[in-house]
């Protein structure tokens, strides 16, 4: 009998072995730029799911690490921004193919140049005249084709920035006339294995997040004033800029012929509750110099509840408002569910609700948690992935998710 039961545990763990991941199965690759003395770079087995990508470790952090939150006011719009991008980046670059990897190419330094502001007429030639002047003081030579260099050297390397040009010692006027519609540029690589088994650079995504509302001051310390931006001069000044990036990003080594996804990101103005959303994208071949036709985005981010989303997407709004009342009854000390629904093509992919409630003990927690799980059930058709998030005036107590086309929610409650 003892020999039995050893028998059936050893079968048993080797099944489970076999089953297991196994580690070993990782790839080992090198990139095409490493040196000998580097540490190789490796391609984890598994990923997460299909619609994942796999990431080379160990992880390259972006040539431009941080600075997008600098530049860009919303936290949400920074995560949207970023994320935004990648799932864009699928028609482009399947993840069963294409390896993930931080943008390389663009630096910081040169991000933050190709932010700022580009120069007037009038500050070109004061830049020049000071060349000039300073040549005359060291007793070098100046004529016409030595003045015309200088010009073009300033025009070279000073009008790198892609927001508009403000004159100096600008006024309220000037700020709204010229107001700087980009903050930030995001670059994504995507690398592919050879037959060697080293990886290459094979794509690029550019994303420009662009302002929906322009807040700026006359003065240091003065007050702040704002400037609507609409999506049609956003879309304009975007498209120009990416034309621009495009140019540049040709003249760099190793960059001649990568095929290039660009995509414009509409920010929501300072403050909101929901981020704002990709407008335009479109796919430029290895060999192109120019871009052609953007393909419209059309996706939404609608807060739960608000007028936008009553006007907008009613029959959602009456779902959210029933589920709310069912949970009114539960709490007395209810406050009130917030609500965030994403929908591409007018259609609703995404619900995430959160349900901040003052808790007493655990019980509650539990109790509260398999109430909630039975409205889902209940009352959210299955189209749609579906997030609810019990929390707390400390942590998430509890979360009940749910993917598109899943009948059964699933449930975890922290402790």
């Amino acid at each position: 009998m003892l020999r039995k039961i050893a028998i059936w545990l050893t079968g048993a763990l080797l099944f489970m072995t076999s089953c297991s991941p196994n580690m070993n199965d990782d790839e080992v690759v090198k990139k095409e730029d490493e040196t000998a003395n580097q540490e190789p770079s490796i391609v984890p087995s598994y990923q997460l799911s299909n619609e994942t990508y796999k990431m080379i470790l160990p992880y390259k952090p972006s040539a431009a690490r941080g600075l997008i939150v600098s530049q860009m006011g919303n936290r949400l719009d920074i995560d949207e921004m970023e994320e935004g991008l990648r799932r864009h980046s699928k028609e482009y670059y399947d993840p069963g193919t294409y390896y993930f990897q931080a943008g390389q190419k663009l630096s910081d330094d040169l991000l933050l140049t190709w932010l700022e502001e580009d120069l007037t007429d009038k500050q070109i030639e004061d830049e020049v005249q000071a060349r000039i002047d300073k040549r005359k003081e060291d007793k070098k030579d100046v004529n016409e084709d030595i003045i015309e260099e200088i010009r073009k050297s300033v025009i070279e390397e000073e009008t790198k920035g892609l927001n508009p040009a403000l004159k100096d010692n600008p006024n309220e006027s000037d700020y709204r006339n010229n107001p700087r519609y980009l903050s930030h540029i995001l670059e994504q690589n995507f690398l592919k294995k050879n037959k060697d088994n080293t990886v290459e650079l094979v794509g690029m995504s550019i994303g420009l997040a662009l302002k929906s509302e322009y807040r700026f001051q006359t003065e240091t310390g003065g007050p702040y004033y704002y400037e609507k931006i609409s999506q049609e001069e956003m879309l304009k000044q975007g498209k120009q800029m990416a034309q621009t990036i495009l140019e540049r990003i040709r003249k760099m080594e190793g960059l001649e012929n990568i095929p290039i996804m660009f995509a414009l990101y509409r920010e929501e103005a300072q403050g909101s509750s929901v981020p704002g959303n990709f407008v335009a994208k479109t796919g430029v071949e290895g060999s192109d110099a120019s871009i052609g036709e953007w393909d419209a985005v059309k996706e939404d981010y609608i807060l739960f509840p608000s007028d936008e989303a009553k006007e907008k997407y009613y029959d959602d709004t009456q779902i959210v408002s029933n589920f709310t009342n069912e949970v009114a009854q539960f709490f007395p000390n209810y406050v009130g569910v917030i609500g965030e629904g994403f929908y591409i093509n007018e259609e609703l992919k995404k619900l995430t609700l959160e349900i901040p409630i003052e808790f007493y003990g655990k019980g509650e927690v539990i109790g509260f948690t398999q109430y909630a799980y039975g409205l889902a059930k209940e009352m959210f058709p299955d189209h749609f992935d579906l997030e609810i998030k019990v929390t707390s005036s400390e942590k998430l107590e509890s979360l009940i998710y749910r993917s598109a086309g899943v009948s059964n929610p699933t449930v975890h409650i922290f402790h």
